[in-house]
């Protein structure tokens, strides 16, 4: 169980309010980041599948990824169900998707919530989610001090 219960944040996943892919994001990240992050769905478990273009490969290091922008893309399930969509676009930033449509209630949104937390806690940084398109308006998050997700938007 997280601290966020689903009828406090129900709104922030409404996929006709937050667009349906909402944008998550790890800010001022490095290579290091990526390749701790990397790490961490090999020793969690997670089912994954890596791509380079159309080809499903083992997973790159890091930098091997990163240096062709764009062109790989990490898919994690961190339980049934939910995925996550990771792209290398750049160092300084991991950026991945989720589907709204697959984070309903109560449970769902304890997958997603021990999802961030572990990358947060791994990379001892922030793990943002904006609403699709919204650069720079987080509306939900890993807070690093209070070592859980809260809500950062006001409630309607």
């Amino acid at each position: 169980m997280t601290a966020l219960l689903w009828d406090d944040v129900k709104d922030l996943f409404d996929p006709h309010l937050m667009g349906s892919l909402p944008d998550l994001r790890v800010p001022d990240a490095s290579v290091r980041d990526w390749q701790s992050f990397l790490e961490l769905v090999v020793e969690r478990g997670w089912r994954h599948r890596y791509t380079e273009g159309d080809a499903v490969v083992l997973l790159r290091p890091a930098h091997t990824a990163l240096s062709r922008p764009g062109f790989s893309e990490l898919r994690v399930w961190p339980s049934g169900g939910v995925l996550a969509i990771f792209r290398f676009y750049a160092p300084d930033e991991i950026d991945f998707d989720v589907d709204l449509r697959e984070l309903q209630g109560q449970e769902r949104l304890d997958v997603l919530c021990h999802f961030l937390t572990a990358i947060g806690r791994r990379l001892g940084k922030p793990v943002l989610m904006e609403p699709e398109g919204s650069r720079g308006h987080p509306v939900l998050g890993y807070d690093v001090r209070a070592d859980r997700v809260v809500r950062l938007a006001e409630p309607p």
